[in-house]
This record gives C-alpha cells, structure tokens and sequence, in this order.
C-alpha cells in the first residue's frame, strides 16, 4: 500500500505547520490557519491544510493566506483500525504525515484544528533540537500535576507508565519519524490491538513511543481544561487548545471566556457566512456559579504541582529530552 498526494501548489519551505480536517471542520481550522499567518506575514514555513477522503474548499476571501491544500490518499492503509461511530479513517491521517511529505518537508508541525492561537515564534518551534527524538509534544493533562500517572491505554495494553503527550500538537522530524517505520508500527499495533484501543491515534503514538519524544513547554498547547483555564489567562499560552465537546463555537453553558468566541465569529462574519450563528450561552459563567468555585477550589489545591511542571520550562522554545 503506497501512500500518494496531491496538492494545489508545491511547497515553497522544507519546513511546515499542517493542520488536518474535514469539511465540518474547515472554518474554525482555517481562523487558526489565519492566525498563524498573521503571526508571520513575511513566513519561512508553509501552512497546510491536508484532508482524505472529502475535498475542501475554501473561500476566495483566504486565497491571499497562501495555503497550500493537500490531498492524502493512504490507498487503505488503516483498514482494521478501530473507529468511534460516526468516524472515518481519515482521524488517523496524522500518522501519515511524516512518510507522505518526507519529499516536501523535514519538520513539520501537526496540529489540530480546535485551537486559538495567540503568540509565538512558530518558525523557531520548527526548527528546535529534538535530539535523537522522532516528535516532540506537549505532556497530555493528565499528566501535568501527576506526572507518574499511569494513562488508561497503557494499563489496557499491559505497559508500564511512561511520559504520556497530547497529540493535538506534534512536531515531526520526517526523516527520523520515516526511519523508525513510526506508521507502520503504529498501525500494526492498532489492528493487533484494536480490541483494546481507546480512541485513535493519540493514543497509538504513545503505545509504540513509550516516552521516546522530547517534550514541549505547555504554552504550545495549553490544554483548556477545568482545572487549569484559570492559569491560562494569566500565563497567556501561544496555543489554546480547546480539548472535550465545549468549543468557542459550542458552549451552551458559558465555560469559555467570551473573548474567544468574539473574535471567532467575527472571522467566520467574514468568511463564512452561510453558516448559522455559534450555539453559546448567552452570557459568561457568573463569578458565583458552583462551577466558578469548583475551578476556583482546584486551581488552588493544585497550584503546587502546577507550579513545579510550569518551572520545568525556562522559556517556550524549552525541550525536555
């Protein structure tokens, strides 16, 4: 089974920030696609956005963004992988990255699409020393005030903790990722195990890594959980990374501070229109509210451990082999 693409323009850079998605998720991709290339008008990387199955097409209003759109045809190579319902195959499309692009790129930054970017030097993070690592990531949340906590999947597996990273980041050394056979082994342990598998390729990364990947400052993807949301407005991340079902675009509850949102909704004003308003709550979560508390009662017993997995990081470009 080969792997082929095609692309709307050749690469201009050896190295590039991708984003994979579908049709559903195209605007709020594109908005951190934009983002990004506010960030670096006169840029030394390309901005991808790759996608399987279904074409994309985006709005002429973005063609001056220069996003070069690649189609990954991976001619069924995750047959026998397992699916959540309503999934297609195209979920695992980031494991194909580094062996489909290697010709293109030799860093390549992954990320996911329900992100807001808000600083950062992005053409430095892809140029890092990753040592002898294949991908470099950020710890998954779990981990970040119990750094010995042993993840579900591994217990399923029979393997022993390890460093566990949050795939909605990665960064790719292409050669090195195509030299280990990171997909194929990825893949055959996701048919050998399919049984066992919880979810998708987050979690077959970190199976057949078991801690070989240096590890990044949590500000290039600050996972916006309850119990450290708090933090994330007086740390202000480079990438915020909405995890779970609560996006800026879907908060019925009002979770999500309102600043997020209006800045979405202004671009998808501008570049998608047909498209109905953000199902939100209609105001904030209110300082009183019990959830408030909670987040309040949890930023404070947790603040020691956070504190010493924050320190670990001298500045964002910090690599921990």
């Amino acid at each position: 089974m080969s792997i082929t693409t095609t692309s709307t323009q050749p690469a201009g850079a050896r190295k590039a920030v991708i984003f994979c998605c579908d049709s559903r998720y195209l605007p709020y991709t594109a908005h951190a696609a934009a983002q990004i290339a506010a960030l670096h008008p006169r840029r030394d990387f390309d901005i991808c956005l790759c996608h399987g199955e279904c074409p994309l097409t985006l709005p002429e209003s973005l063609a001056s963004l220069g996003l070069r759109q690649i189609r990954v045809d991976v001619d069924g190579r995750f047959e026998g992988l397992r699916l959540d319902p309503g999934a297609n195959h195209d979920v695992y499309l980031r494991l194909a990255l580094p062996e489909a692009l290697r010709a293109d790129y030799d860093r390549i930054l992954y990320l996911d699409g329900d992100i807001f970017v808000q600083g950062g030097d992005f053409s430095r993070l892809l140029g890092v020393d990753l040592g002898a690592h294949p991908v470099a990531a950020v710890r998954d949340n779990i981990q970040w005030r119990t750094p010995g906590r042993r993840p579900l999947q591994f217990a399923r597996l029979g393997l022993p903790g390890a460093r566990y990273f949050n795939a909605g980041v990665v960064l790719m050394d292409t050669a090195r990722c195509a030299d280990m056979d990171l997909l194929g082994r990825c893949v055959d342990l996701g048919r050998r195990e399919a049984a066992r598998m919880i979810r998708h390729d987050q979690n077959l990364f970190n199976a057949v890594l078991q801690g070989d990947w240096a590890e990044l400052s949590p500000t290039w993807n600050w996972q916006y959980s309850w119990a450290a949301r708090l933090l994330a407005e007086m740390r202000t991340p480079n990438v915020v990374h909405f995890i779970g079902g609560t996006k800026p675009w879907r908060d019925t509850v009002g979770d999500i501070p309102p600043r997020y949102l209006r800045t979405m909704s202004a671009f998808l004003e501008c570049h998608f229109p047909e498209l109905p308003p953000p199902a939100v709550a209609a105001s904030p979560m209110r300082p009183c509210s019990p959830r408030m508390v909670k987040m309040l009662l949890k930023h404070l017993v947790s603040a020691r451990a956070m504190c010493a997995y924050l320190d670990r990081f001298e500045d964002d470009f910090s690599v921990i082999g």
